[in-house]
């Protein structure tokens, strides 16, 4: 794989871990929404990456060196988990028989570690562009 193609295998990184990054913000935003659009409470969202058809792991990085193209997400979808229940009879969503109010199911302490973990890939995929960047700047000094 040449520098370029380096460059945007890392670039497609950036661009999935910034998504990710977004969407724990938008659930961590909304931990305690009640009442959505769509009537009920929030539902905690995760992304999904492009997966490849299993093969060893040797044929898949020399496939993936070769073609360079890198991750994608392919879609946002909704967490299938059960809603937390928390009694607050006075709650304006609360059940009238029950006094129980359905919480989203965003869990802040995943979200947090969610989001570390997606900056510090962030993180990685920038310094790899840049020592990628760097690499490229010293073939050309060694051309002239």
């Amino acid at each position: 794989m040449d520098l370029l193609g380096a460059i945007k295998v890392s670039s497609s990184a950036l661009t999935a871990h910034r998504t990710k990054m977004n969407v724990v913000a938008e659930n961590i935003a909304n931990s305690e929404t009640t009442r959505t659009a769509d009537g009920g409470p929030y539902r905690r969202k995760m992304v999904v990456y492009e997966t490849q058809a299993p093969a060893s792991f040797d044929a898949m990085l020399k496939d993936e060196m070769a073609r360079g193209e890198g991750v994608a997400v392919t879609e946002v979808v909704s967490s299938p988990e059960d809603f937390r229940l928390e009694y607050n009879p006075a709650h304006p969503d609360a059940d009238p028989q029950t006094g129980y109010v359905k919480m989203p199911n965003v869990d802040i302490l995943s979200e947090m570690a969610d989001m570390m973990v997606a900056r510090r890939s962030y993180d990685a995929s920038a310094t790899a562009v840049e020592n990628s960047k760097n690499m490229i700047m010293k073939a050309l000094e060694i051309g002239r």
